[in-house]
């Protein structure tokens, strides 16, 4: 123990050895632990029990980082060339769009990095090791290798131990494993090949102590421990794009691609045709600026802000923006089972007796419910003997409290025990009455070896002593002669029929515990122990339990079927349960064996087979947080856009791999809720079906606003372009074009970021991830309505021209042709398939507060002096007018017949 070079262990057998070979292989003491001396040597060579800080880029490179983007590009191209031309308040707003984004952006990539930072601080706690003899505190980042560690009830686990001795321990590993009961420990060799799940003889750093106490020899620590692997895997986990990023940064590419080649191109026609060089640099530079959407970010950012406030109303809480769209194209949804499908409390379903079998309404903590008999009448527990003292032994024999916080029911002990507090509530025995009636005078606690827990009670009535006991069913079986009827009366044990009820329960998913009583005990609470029960006691019934699912889930997952989305389960729980709950909420459908897959299933197919087996399948059981990662890398090769929903430590590499990561808010660790992309206010799955609602109408209004933006910027440019080919004067200069497209794109074009969902959005499949942003039949309506918008300028300008009005007056009315044009446009794009009269004209009364305003513009730029001087405009005749409402009429009558005829190959 004193060496210079410490002892080493080989990785991950630790549990498969006996303890005493452990405390050989990590040369220490089972008895008094290491010397303060060799403690610091070896944390020396292994370094403090933290997990590592990852490298991270300096705050000025994360900064240029968030303008990496061609879209941003574009943007600053836009600033420049407006701040050429003089026009700086039109330049400080595009800049200021960019400083805005790349704010966003950073503020978002730190708040993603937190998810490490709060793996970190769940070991930063202080621990009791035993070193020299004797218990000490230390901060458990000073713990090594070797180490006796002491564990007591509400301790967090500092290390990775390997347990030396123990006396009635319970761990909650939920946070690590998704296991949702607490694990009775006890020191026996397992297999190498056991999950974590099922080492009992093992406890790991992160996780909490619920009862009992123990000792064990400290086996890994910091980013050893399998809390610090699940580390590597979030830092490992890649933070993906989105589909909405995705095809805005192929589109924002095309776009300057376009943009710069027709700018090109103008500029070299307009040379070779020998116009003067500033006068077609003017023009090339007119188009570059018409042709860029300058709105498009701002309209993407502010409608996945105007989603988030909805989906906020709907309790879910967006902490990334992009996340929103990303809910909208989802194909696969695969969420825990703990507290998201189920209501993460325990729940009596069944209580059996052998006179008869009762059902039990209500679920959670909640006292709310009743017992109802085989007619469906309800019943109290004076209905029948067995009933009642089936249900005494639960409350009685019980360490667990439940007491009311407000409108809910906090749980101090094991939610098994919970549970048979509440069903007995729910026959009117209360708890507090049971335990001052029944005086508890002595005790045999649980133990894995005996499987059972016995109390001593002082009878109020007769003053003699009974006793109460509740364990497995035959552990109990075997304790019991015989077997309490209704009246009371007691009759031969029918072990068969105990069995077969217990069989068929389990069957169904629900935990069967057996309940006994002793009227005959002659003993003091001293000698009370398991020789005064052996063979004695009489079994009452059986009482069966599962945490249930929660109401809305079923419907919610039956919606997301309609949607197109498949939904799949992934817990660490058992199969049988996850199978039973499964069931119930609709998740597995027909051909159920090929549709659950265990942990050791995934770990047994072949490479060739894993990706289908695991497209196929609806529930995955006994999980680690490696597979559930795989899992989801996975279904993303395969195509999917993937939702993981998460609570837990053990749940965060899986929710930074997925495309959109929904952590639990009420129920879940901090690690879950920064490594997701939002967080579910009431942990309930129905949540995630209303957000990916919203998500599909963020969709659509993006899309939407792209169809309006584009014809006006595609339109404006080939304008320029054609006066280039033709040699003439500019319809539009480049400080009205900037007019039009700031002006419109933020008093109408962002006003269909609040357009109201569509009726039937949720009866849509899923859009494909590899449809592209525009598909064929939008891209023909854009460049539809562009010819329309070109060919009915030239026409104003021209007649204009021809009919005596200035350039001036000529460019005036080709400016208010384009905004009239958009205004009208405007009420098609409300729907892409639909007309706007079928919609109705008033169901978004921001479009026109959005015209009101805009026509207050126009009439400004069309008729105020000042404002002429600053545009290069001039007023114009009524006549002119009526020319541009004509045009801007015919144009939608052709765009309206166009969305009639082609229909069905406009979906979004």
């Amino acid at each position: 123990m004193g060496s210079d070079e410490p002892p080493t262990s080989p990785d991950n057998v630790h549990h498969s050895v006996s303890a005493h070979e452990v405390v050989l292989l990590l040369g220490t003491d089972p008895h008094h632990g290491l010397t303060g001396a060799e403690a610091s040597r070896r944390l020396k060579r292994f370094g403090p029990n933290t997990l590592p800080t990852a490298a991270r880029g300096g705050g000025l490179r994360r900064i240029l980082r968030q303008f990496h983007n061609p879209l941003i590009y574009v943007l600053i191209a836009a600033g420049v060339v407006t701040a050429v031309l003089g026009e700086f308040v039109d330049s400080a707003v595009i800049f200021g769009v960019v400083l805005v984004n790349a704010a966003i952006g950073f503020v978002q990539e730190s708040k993603a990095e937190a998810a490490l930072d709060s793996l970190r601080a769940m070991v930063r706690t202080q621990a009791r090791v035993i070193r020299d003899g004797r218990v000490q505190s230390v901060p458990s980042e000073e713990l090594v290798p070797g180490d006796l560690t002491v564990l007591e009830a509400g301790d967090k686990v500092p290390v990775d131990v390997r347990l030396v001795r123990l006396a009635q321990l319970r761990i909650d590993e939920s946070a690590l494993t998704g296991e949702s009961m607490p694990v009775v420990k006890d020191e026996a060799v397992l297999p190498a090949a056991a999950p974590v799940a099922d080492r009992r003889n093992m406890a790991y750093s992160g996780t909490l102590v619920t009862a009992g106490s123990g000792a064990g020899v400290a086996v890994a620590t910091g980013p050893e421990t399998e809390l610090g692997q699940i580390h590597r895997l979030v830092g490992a986990a890649e933070t993906l794009a989105t589909p909405l990023t995705r095809k805005l940064a192929r589109f924002s590419k095309v776009l300057t691609v376009v943009i710069l080649a027709l700018a090109a191109v103008t500029f070299g026609i307009g040379l070779l045709r020998g116009q003067e060089v500033v006068g077609t640099f003017t023009a090339a530079v007119a188009l570059a600026v018409g042709a860029i959407p300058e709105g498009l970010p701002a309209a993407v950012t502010i409608t996945l802000a105007i989603g988030v406030t909805r989906m906020a109303r709907r309790r879910a809480v967006v902490r990334r923006l992009p996340a929103i769209e990303t809910l909208g194209s989802t194909t696969v949804v695969c969420s825990d089972k703990t507290g998201t499908l189920t209501e993460n409390q325990m729940t009596v379903r069944t209580v059996w007796t052998a006179d008869g079998q009762f059902t039990v309404t209500g679920a959670g903590y909640a006292p709310d419910g009743e017992l109802r008999d085989g007619q469906g009448a309800a019943v109290t527990a004076a209905a029948s003997q067995a009933l009642c003292w089936s249900l005494l032994a639960g409350a009685g024999c019980n360490d667990a409290q439940l007491h009311r916080e407000g409108d809910e029911w906090v749980l101090i002990g094991d939610p098994t025990e919970a549970a048979m507090l509440v069903v007995a509530a729910k026959a009117g025995l209360d708890h507090h009455e049971v335990t001052t009636g029944y005086p508890r005078m002595g005790t045999v606690p649980f133990s894995s070896e005996r499987q059972y827990m016995a109390t001593l009670h002082e009878e109020p009535n007769s003053g003699g002593r009974v006793a109460l006991v509740k364990g497995g069913v035959e552990r109990i079986i075997a304790l019991c002669r015989t077997q309490m009827g209704a009246d009371g009366a007691n009759r031969r044990l029918d072990v068969d029929a105990v069995l077969n009820a217990a069989e068929s329960l389990a069957g169904q998913g629900l935990r069967v515990l057996a309940t006994a009583m002793s009227s005959d005990v002659d003993t003091d609470a001293e000698h009370f122990d398991e020789q005064t029960l052996a063979g004695g006691l009489v079994l009452t019934g059986l009482q069966a339990m599962l945490d249930p699912p929660r109401s809305a889930a079923a419907p919610a997952v039956r919606a997301c079927h309609t949607a197109g989305i498949a939904v799949k389960m992934i817990t660490g729980d058992h199969g049988t349960t996850a199978t039973a709950i499964a069931d119930q909420l609709d998740i597995l459908g027909e051909e159920r064996d090929a549709r659950v897959l265990t942990g050791a299933d995934l770990d047994a197919l072949p490479d060739e087979r894993y990706a289908e087996a695991v497209d196929r399948a609806r529930v995955f059981a006994r999980v680690s947080p490696e597979q559930k990662l795989r899992l989801v890398e996975t279904l993303q090769q395969r195509g999917h856009v993937v939702a993981v929903t998460g609570d837990g430590v053990n749940d965060a590499p899986a929710l930074r791999q997925a495309n959109i990561g929904i952590a639990m808010s009420r129920g879940g660790t901090e690690v879950a809720r920064e490594a997701a992309d939002m967080a579910l206010t009431d942990d309930d799955f129905a949540t995630i079906e209303a957000a990916i609602e919203e998500g599909r109408g963020v969709f659509d209004n993006l899309t939407k606003f792209i169809v309006w933006t584009l014809p006006t910027n595609l339109g404006e440019g080939l304008v320029v372009l054609v006066a280039i080919l033709f040699g003439t004067a500019l319809p539009l200069l480049p400080t009205q074009i900037l007019w039009i497209n700031m002006t419109s794109a933020v008093l109408l074009g962002l006003m269909l970021a609040f357009e109201p969902k569509e009726a039937g959005i949720m009866r849509r499949k899923p859009r494909d991830p590899a449809r592209p942003l525009l598909t064929g039949a939008l891209l023909v309506r854009i460049l539809l309505v562009s010819a329309l918008l070109v060919a009915g300028t030239w026409w104003l300008f021209n007649w204009e021209r021809d009919h005596g009005a200035s350039v001036a007056e000529a460019r005036t009315a080709a400016l208010n042709l384009f905004v009239v044009v958009e205004a009208i446009y405007l009420f098609s794009c409300r729907s892409i398939t639909r007309s706007a009269w079928r919609i109705g004209l008033f169901s978004n009364r921001w479009i026109w507060a959005g015209l009101t305003l805009q026509s207050i513009g126009q009439v400004a730029i069309t008729y105020v002096p000042a404002m002429n001087r600053i545009f290069d405009t001039a007023p114009v005749h009524a006549d002119a007018w009526l020319r541009i409402l004509v045009l801007a009429a015919a144009t939608a009558t052709v765009v309206a017949v166009d969305k009639r005829l082609r229909r069905p190959l406009l979906q979004v």
